[in-house]
């Protein structure tokens, strides 16, 4: 079966994970991804949990590419990467700005041979901008976005996820804005293409995209929304509740309707009936009072007890999983979220990839490879041949993955 995006190469030279995020997705999808590693391979390689000299992460995030090994530092390894953007639809990079023009790899040096690329560039701050060359890490990314400040607690540090959000929502911009990209090249007016373009993505500006109503309601009403603990400001309710078994139960049960069904389903009619509950605006002016009321009642029901009151009476709830609960969780396994791949004859589970298309589904076809894995088989597609190859490895401009 035909993947959507096949037919389509992709040159990834970005490391760690928002530009490797966005190129896993396309490969995903049926893209050749071809990543290009330094010698000493991506950081990633050895980050987080290793098994067997590998990180168990790599083996997901790199799942579906074509690695080779390139010192982009010599003029030998620059030139291999000039030809092998000419051979393709899509280049990834997430450089400091400024790197892969002192390289001589910027898009306006490319156009000339390849005017349709697309060329995705991921980094802190943008392209262009007073903050352009300010090294630009997830984490202080997330803190200018205006992200960080409405997490976490009132008086207290903001908190982070325990995740690299800022990376992984800025690699699925990049994915958004190459399929418009090429969107766009493959629309023809007047006989003409408009060729191919750069998608500028920054890191704080994909946080800065999740903000919701933060920006008009400061501009319009001079709110700054705060960090709001385990509820949201304004939605009244939604809250994580602790129950009997000391396992945590979300209930959101903001809307009008639905409140009442919460109300009937804890055993609290009366407040179901009354109007000053009958909104959500005036039920944020007794949010203290109806989160009382329902820690009271999670607090003397275990989760699958509450869950099933609630369920019953359609309310939206759910709990709070981590990586154990989802993998025994049968709607998981049903909805095939997880995936079998084979590390040296050993089973590893790594998760599938959204969103599902009923047609042409995506699917991991093996997983992240060795350092240098594909060299010889993409330096042969553009014409080297294996004397060439070999000259190139003994001379370090190539790793060279038997050494």
């Amino acid at each position: 079966m035909n993947k959507p995006l096949q037919g389509l190469r992709v040159v990834e030279l970005g490391q760690l994970l928002a530009g490797p995020f966005a190129g896993c997705m396309l490969g995903y999808f049926g893209a050749e991804v071809i990543k290009v590693e330094p010698p000493g391979g991506d950081p990633i390689r050895n980050w987080r949990e290793v098994k067997d000299g590998t990180s168990l992460w790599w083996r997901s995030l790199a799942r579906n590419k074509k690695c080779i090994s390139l010192d982009l530092k010599t003029t030998e390894g620059r030139d291999l990467v000039k030809r092998l953007l000419k051979t393709a639809d899509i280049v990834i990079e997430n450089f400091r700005p400024g790197v892969l023009e002192d390289w001589g790899l910027c898009p306006e040096s490319l156009r000339a041979d390849n005017p349709n690329l697309v060329y995705a560039r991921i980094s802190g701050y943008g392209q262009t901008g007073p903050y352009a060359k300010k090294p630009g890490f997830a984490s202080a990314c997330e803190a200018i976005s205006g992200f960080r400040y409405v997490n976490g607690y009132p008086g207290e540090a903001p908190v982070r996820p325990n995740l690299s959000i800022g990376d992984t929502v800025s690699g699925l911009h990049a994915v958004i804005g190459i399929l418009m990209a090429l969107r766009s090249r493959d629309q023809v007016t007047n006989g003409s293409s408009a060729g191919g373009q750069v998608v500028d993505v920054a890191l704080y500006e994909s946080m800065f995209n999740l903000l919701e109503a933060v920006v008009p309601e400061y501009d319009g009403a001079g709110v700054i929304r705060q960090p709001s603990g385990t509820t949201v400001t304004g939605i009244v309710p939604t809250n994580t509740y602790k129950c009997a078994d000391d396992k945590f139960l979300v209930i959101g049960g903001n809307g009008d309707s639905i409140f009442s069904r919460l109300m009937v389903a804890v055993g609290r009619p009366d407040m179901a009936e009354d109007k000053k509950y009958s909104s959500n605006a005036e039920r944020v002016v007794h949010e203290a009072d109806i989160d009382l009321v329902l820690a009271n009642w999670c607090a003397s029901h275990s989760l699958a007890k509450a869950m099933a009151i609630l369920e019953e009476h359609l309310v939206p709830c759910g709990p709070v999983y981590n990586v154990a609960d989802m993998m025994q969780d049968e709607h998981f396994k049903y909805r095939e979220l997880f995936e079998n791949i084979e590390i040296n004859g050993e089973s590893l589970k790594i998760p599938a990839m959204l969103p599902k298309l009923q047609s042409t589904p995506g699917g991991t076809e093996w997983p992240g490879p060795e350092l240098g894995s594909h060299t010889d088989e993409v330096l042969s597609s553009l014409g080297l041949d294996a004397e060439h190859i070999a000259q190139l490895k003994s001379t370090g401009v190539v790793a060279d993955p038997k050494s």
